[in-house]
């Protein structure tokens, strides 16, 4: 079993910003802890110019400063693997992880009982100057899964990943929502569990209290099913109540009823020293109410009138203000296109209006089509000039002498000599991609805007017809339909 975490080796300030990550390049190859110097090893570049070649990489880039490198460290369990091995495990781990963008080194120390590898790599791209960059989450995601298949493969224990740290939060959609100020129904859905379960003292009442609120249950006892799932009024399907947390399963649920009360939900001071504190505090006398005031609030409120602040109803507004962005989408489409006049009028401008974005939408897809096709026909050299753009470091390597990217060096003279023969350079065809990428945006955007015109021009229309029909005399209605259908039957 091998289990791995990761640092970051900071700067040193302006004088000697590369301090730390030399020291630490220093401390992982010492002859004592690697076996005299066996078990050190180095990806993308010379291990006995390493940190020449990251400071060199910095420099050319300009991205000195802020973070030099970073240090992964693999850890063995005691006894279960050998030095050699663990060596051609570090190293494995290092190609698949950083491939073919950071320079770095890697060593295992066998000095003490629990074998262990070290693996320091440059904080800077050598391909295209681009920082490593850790995410939270790239341990469960990347990192150790690499370590545990690498472990397999060597028939070595592994270590259970959890789910937690693994996935994604399942509420993450829903924190964006919340964040843009959507209507989120786990927040309410939560709430309302929280206020029957204080009202409640057994699990039937539980279920009855969600009841009264307007829910439908689904599984309450298992019988349809292995979870418990509520719908409050409005939305469409069941949720489980385990997927709103570990606080909402079943038995969880049980474990709080049995549990809570309204003390529960008090907040519980520490014990404190007393002291005595003087300040000045300015009060206000409450004015009571009046004979007539009391007998008032009393009348309200035996008739009904003053009732309790209701559950929240956000969902019943749903329709209504989908139906308001709608008639806002009809009106600034008539706006836009200067409709005005009687039903009839309204009637044939949408009309030709609809015609004029059918036309639109086949002169914008065969726009698309032309720029599309003249893209394809560019793709073989923007293939040469990514191609290029990749060994171009590789290249300045082996200008600065090392004979290490000989192979590299070949491929780019004869990929360059091939974009010489079609009489482009990398700079043109590079302002070409930029090119064609803005040029495919924009007639997505065009194509987007022209179907959604179209689509309220037919939506208008469609309600235009609809009150047409419904206000013609039956025997009328009667006559156009069999004129259709003698239409239909020629």
């Amino acid at each position: 079993m091998a289990i791995s975490k990761i640092l970051y080796i900071g700067d040193c300030g302006a004088g000697y910003a590369g301090k730390h990550l030399k020291q630490a390049l220093d401390y992982i190859t010492v002859p004592e802890k690697t076996g005299g110097g066996r078990f050190v090893g180095s990806l993308n570049c010379q291990q006995e110019k390493v940190y020449e070649q990251m400071r060199q990489t910095k420099e050319q880039f300009g991205k000195t400063d802020q973070r030099q490198g970073y240090h992964l460290i693999i850890s063995f369990v005691e006894g279960e693997v050998d030095a050699d091995t663990a060596f051609e495990v570090i190293g494995k781990f290092a190609k698949e992880y950083l491939g073919k963008d950071y320079e770095a080194l890697y060593a295992v120390h066998d000095n003490t009982d629990h074998i262990h590898g070290h693996i320091i790599f440059n904080s800077v791209s050598f391909r295209d100057g681009r920082k490593y960059r850790y995410k939270k989450g790239d341990w469960a995601k990347e990192i150790q899964p690499i370590t545990n298949r690498l472990c397999e493969e060597y028939g070595l224990s592994t270590i259970e990943i959890s789910e937690d740290r693994a996935k994604k939060s399942e509420n993450y959609k829903e924190w964006n929502d919340f964040r843009d100020g959507k209507f989120v129904w786990a927040d309410m859905i939560k709430r309302d569990i929280d206020a029957a379960i204080i009202q409640s003292a057994t699990y039937e009442s539980f279920l009855s209290v969600l009841s009264g609120m307007g829910y439908g249950i689904k599984n309450a006892y298992r019988t349809e099913g292995k979870y418990l799932a509520i719908k409050p009024m409005g939305m469409s399907r069941f949720r489980r109540c385990r997927s709103l947390g570990e606080n909402y399963t079943e038995e969880r649920i049980r474990e709080r009823i049995a549990q809570e009360s309204l003390s529960s939900y008090k907040k519980i001071q520490a014990v404190q020293e007393t002291r005595i504190v003087r300040c000045r505090v300015k009060r206000y006398k409450r004015a009571k109410m009046s004979g007539i005031q009391k007998r008032y609030f009393a009348r309200l409120y035996k008739t009904g009138l003053l009732k309790k602040r209701p559950y929240s109803r956000a969902w019943q507004y749903r329709d209504d203000i989908r139906r308001m962005q709608k008639l806002q989408e009809d009106y600034l489409f008539l706006v836009r296109h200067d409709v005005t006049g009687d039903k009839g009028q309204t009637a044939d401008a949408i009309k030709n209006l609809h015609l004029q974005m059918a036309d639109r939408k086949k002169e914008t897809s065969r726009e698309k089509s032309r720029i599309f096709k003249e893209r394809a026909r560019m793709k073989p050299l923007f293939d040469i000039a990514a191609q290029l753009e990749e060994l171009k470091e590789c290249e300045n390597c082996f200008q600065r002498g090392e004979m290490l990217f000989e192979q590299e060096h070949l491929r780019y003279l004869e990929l360059s000599a091939r974009l010489e023969k079609e009489g482009y350079t990398a700079g043109q065809l590079a302002t070409f991609k930029e090119h064609y990428r803005s040029e495919i945006a924009r007639i997505r955007e065009k194509e987007k805007a022209v179907a959604k015109e179209e689509r309220i021009a037919a939506r208008i229309l469609a309600e235009i017809t609809a009150g047409e029909r419904a206000g013609k005399p039956e025997p009328e209605m009667r006559q156009e339909k069999q004129r259709g259908q003698k239409e239909k039957s020629r």
